[in-house]
């Protein structure tokens, strides 16, 4: 059957919607998403029941669900068991549409990045000058921002200029981190810290209150210490922090990459079962990329 260009917006929001939200979606909020006339959506998605693309559901949480018919109607058969991949347009995260595919049209020029990024949903509420971030992607982690130069809405695409592409680490935590750790006890001195630290070649390590972890001590720390007046004698549970940023092993590093900018840390530490068994510092993550 050949759909005309309104229906197969109303249809591809609809599935997008429906993807997201798992319920029901009512015409309203397919109409404020395409800036489209309420009443004009009700018609179409009458004519669409008609070709047996969308069913009714009744009642007051009620609203339309794509048929199976839907997905083969617009190629989309993979799409139900597929995975979001998130849009931000200006900082905003755009919940009416997904990336489907990303096409590197000038990969090879020395002087342009541009895509093709084709969308399951309408392009009709982009604009030229667009910020776009997307990702990350499912299976190599990719992260993908530029801005919009073009669109093209019969084909659901958008053409983007890319300023900057990622692809965030997918081992976990444990492949990274730097161990043995060495740990000092709480009622060590400035001075048994910068030993161990000098010996180690190490600005950071935990501190334990028998097996308990009670803190973390850095170079910084003792710096401040001395600086406020403290001596090398001091014990180093004076100056330590006492709130400890922790993770298990076994996540995956581009998960915890964003904790260091949000608290403000410059090391985590990694347990399991209550013990520390490593430590992740920012100079660990930096060794992850590669040299230009």
């Amino acid at each position: 059957m050949e759909l005309s260009l309104i229906q197969k917006e109303i249809l591809i929001t609809l599935i997008t919607l429906y993807h997201r939200k798992s319920v029901a979606i009512k015409g309203e909020e397919i109409a404020e998403l395409l800036k489209r006339n309420p009443g004009t959506v009700r018609n179409q998605m009458q004519a669409l029941k008609a070709l047996g693309l969308v069913e009714g559901v009744p009642g007051p949480k009620g609203g339309y669900t794509p048929s199976s018919s839907a997905y083969n109607e617009l190629n989309l058969l993979d799409y139900e068991k597929g995975t979001d991949v998130p849009l931000q347009v200006n900082g905003v995260y755009s919940s009416s549409v997904n990336v489907a595919e990303i096409d590197f049209t000038t990969l090879c020029h020395p002087d342009l990045c541009h895509a093709v990024i084709r969308l399951i949903g309408s392009v009709k509420n982009f604009n030229i000058g667009d910020d776009i971030a997307l990702g990350p992607t499912p299976v190599n982690k990719l992260l993908v921002k530029g801005e919009v130069y073009g669109k093209d809405e019969v084909n659901r695409s958008l053409l983007i200029s890319i300023s900057e592409m990622i692809s965030l680490p997918k081992k976990q935590i444990s492949h990274y981190m730097s161990s043995p750790v060495h740990t000092m006890d709480r009622k060590d001195t400035f001075r048994d810290a910068i030993a161990l630290f000098s010996r180690h070649h190490i600005h950071g390590a935990p501190v334990m209150e028998g097996e308990l972890l009670a803190g973390i001590v850095t170079l910084s720390d003792i710096a401040h210490g001395l600086n406020r007046g403290d001596n090398i004698n001091t014990p180093v549970e004076k100056i330590m922090t006492k709130e400890v940023v922790i993770a298990p092993p076994d996540i995956n590093l581009f998960e915890v990459i964003g904790r260091f900018k949000k608290e403000e840390i410059g090391r985590i530490i990694i347990v399991e079962e209550d013990k520390p068994i490593g430590i992740l510092t920012q100079s660990d993550i930096l060794k992850v990329f590669p040299s230009p």
